[in-house]
């Protein structure tokens, strides 16, 4: 099309609709749509080495009509000419020049990839056109080439239009934020504010970077990183994410983090990745691209030559072979699969979750084992100390809480957490240790005026210490004896039960809690969710055994808080860590519950169902059209122009189809 800019490094198909998905949050299809390679990188438009860059001005657009309107003149113009019997030397150049203002560009780029031995939709449009007017079929030269030009505009508006949704899923991140310099606010590049700066964000803007609101009141709507459709009240110490969306209030915020760690560029990241763990889907469209077209272009050679041999018209057997030749593309396939991944995965992303790709998709799609983490997963996770216990006279409780937050301090497990909110609350002094030294499981190891304290569970015990209460969850032991422990409560999320329902009525059949928490505090709150299996006081690497037992050749997804979970996260087929506090959890995780609650996992499952029954119905679909295509064909039933309406048609079909998963 004209004034469309090409740079031709590379080649891939040569449709646009496959040059239209080439954008910065579309990520590239790697798969190669005939015999070769697409080597793509789609973080920022100057990276693009595609052979097409579609992003079309609207003049350029307005340009591109005038040619396809010119072509539909010219052949009217033959139309007519033909039927008041023009002669032969007035007709073949009127459809000559309608076939070349409709395809110049298709028809130049066919002759470069024929010329670098390679094949293509435009290698195969271009032989097509050239031997239909070497037979004397000119009318049909010309139409099918204004066919597959029309067929081309509306596939990479189709892919153009769902790129726009799928960038607006996205579209989370600020540019810019305003600070204060000299007593004036002046905007800035976000990615040039540094931690602890203070930056304002006015009324209904989003927040550029992570921090602590340090002035002002406001809602904040965190629907763009959450999922959470409710918006929740700001103020003075509150945190805020980047992304959220500011109320009607005016705050100042302290930034906690720099651009590229806010959270808001966390998940773009995480959706420009998606693409780099492919399902098998995709990866059989990679194999299926880089054999189909070459076995079709013999197949369509064979169908020209072996009848010829035996004494068949040559004309006719020529045009029989064209007919093939241009149905052979399989760009339906290798747009739309694609697509229909990304496009669940950017709902998915808009509904709170992140999936870091379609093989994690899959594996969501076909589980039928979920295990979760106790403490932070099923439960809430913020626990808070019940109850103190000095076994020494000597020793108070607040000398206990001390002494025990002391040791925990580095820890950033939830019940060291509540250990050290409430020696903070009560306003203690933390006393000075040294030598310290964590054992995962066990506990931590620290020294005081020269004496040895052990803080963990009832492991660090051992036969001689008994604790006074069964529900003590923490201990502290001096030179091996008891000094004191501590009883924590926790709350069972209010969508636990729900959620687990849900999943068991969506036929997954194992619903399994793995917990270092002992049998007496676990089963009460595997029982009351609807866990139907429990397997408590587990090491972390007994985790990942018990984990492989349940899993037994089933495919398995495990659901945790991402602290101590990295090796039983690595053992299942699709891991979610809770929420985007973990920097941990996101790195380890195969998707992210961004809102921090299990409440869109059911939904979640029943995306990915129907992303993997919308790219099988999209392969089916097209092979079939293809094959029937072909056979009538070879049999004489199908001329050009059909091949022609069924590959752009089948294309824009599929297409559609794949983004009906943005509004699932």
């Amino acid at each position: 099309m004209s004034g469309t800019n090409h740079n031709h490094h590379h080649h891939s198909c040569g449709c646009k609709a496959c040059s239209a998905s080439q954008g910065s949050v579309f990520t590239s299809h790697e798969e190669p749509c005939c015999s070769h390679s697409h080597e793509h990188e789609s973080d920022s438009e100057e990276k693009h080495h595609h052979s097409h860059s579609h992003d079309h001005s609207h003049g350029e657009e307005k340009q591109n009509y005038k040619w396809l309107i010119l072509s539909l003149l010219l052949f009217a113009a033959g139309i007519v000419s033909s039927i008041f019997n023009a002669p032969i030397y007035v007709l073949i150049p009127i459809y000559a020049l309608s076939a070349l203002a409709a395809g110049h560009e298709i028809f130049l780029e066919g002759v470069k990839t024929i010329v670098k031995l390679k094949i293509d939709e435009t290698t195969l449009l271009t032989i097509a056109v050239i031997a239909a007017f070497c037979i004397g079929e000119y009318p049909e030269a010309a139409i099918v080439t204004i066919l597959f030009e029309i067929g081309e505009i509306l596939e990479a508006k189709a892919v153009a239009r769902s790129r726009k949704n799928i960038a607006k899923l996205s579209n989370i991140r600020p540019d810019t934020a305003v600070v204060i310099k000299n007593g004036k606010e002046t905007t800035v590049a976000a990615e040039e504010v540094l931690t602890g700066t203070e930056i304002i964000v006015k009324p209904h803007n989003r927040i550029p970077l992570d921090g602590i609101i340090t002035e002002g009141f406001t809602t904040l709507d965190s629907s763009a990183i959450t999922g959470e459709s409710i918006p929740v009240s700001g103020e003075k110490g509150t945190e805020v994410l980047s992304g959220m969306l500011n109320g009607d209030g005016l705050i100042k915020v302290k930034t906690t983090k720099e651009l590229s760690q806010s959270t808001a560029s966390r998940i773009l990241k995480l959706v420009e990745d998606a693409e780099k763990s492919k399902s098998n889907e995709e990866k059989f469209i990679t194999r299926f691209a880089a054999v189909y077209t070459p076995i079709v272009l013999v197949v369509s050679l064979l169908i020209a030559v072996i009848p010829i041999i035996l004494g068949g018209e040559p004309s006719v057997w020529i045009y029989r072979s064209l007919t093939c030749l241009v149905a052979s593309c399989p760009c339906a396939i290798v747009i739309s699969v694609p697509l229909a991944f990304y496009a669940g995965i950017g709902r998915a992303t808009k509904e709170g979750v992140l999936i870091k790709g379609g093989k994690y998709v899959e594996a969501i799609s076909k589980a039928d084992c979920f295990a979760f983490d106790k403490t932070g997963t099923i439960t809430t996770g913020k626990l808070s100390v019940s109850k103190v216990i000095s076994h020494v006279p000597e020793v108070t409780e607040d000398d206990i809480l001390a002494l025990c937050a002391a040791c925990e301090v580095n820890s950033s497990h939830p019940m060291a957490k509540a250990i050290l909110e409430s020696a903070k609350n009560k306003g203690l002094v933390l006393p000075d240790l040294e030598n310290y030294k964590e054992k995962p499981g066990f506990g931590v190891y620290a020294e005081k005026d020269g004496n040895v304290l052990i803080c963990g569970g009832k492991r660090i015990l051992g036969n001689h210490n008994t604790p006074a209460d069964k529900n003590s969850k923490v201990f502290l032991i001096e030179n091996g004896k008891l000094l004191g422990e501590i009883s924590l409560s926790d709350e069972i999320r209010e969508e636990a039960k729900s959620v687990i329902g849900e999943l068991k009525s969506l036929g997954i059949k194992t619903a399994a809690m793995l917990t270092g928490d002992f049998q007496s505090s676990a089963k009460p709150i595997a029982e009351a969710v609807g866990i139907n299996l429990l397997k408590s006081d587990l090491l972390p690497q007994e985790k990942v055994e018990e984990f492989s037992k349940i899993k037994n050749n089933r495919v398995c997804c495990y659901v945790g808080d991402g602290i101590n979970d990295a090796p039983v996260m690595a053992a299942a087929d699709c891991s979610f860590a809770m929420g985007l506090g973990s920097e941990a959890a996101i790195e380890t995780a195969d998707a992210v519950l961004s809102g921090g609650n299990l409440s869109p996992l059911p939904k979640t499952i029943r995306l990915c169902r129907k992303v993997m029954n919308t790219a099988k119905a999209n392969i089916i679909f097209a092979i079939a059209v293809k094959v029937i295509v072909v056979s009538l064909g070879v049999a004489g039933f199908a001329p050009i122009w059909l091949a022609v309406l069924a590959d752009t048609g089948v294309s824009i079909l599929c297409i559609f189809n794949s983004i009906r998963l943005l509004r699932t």
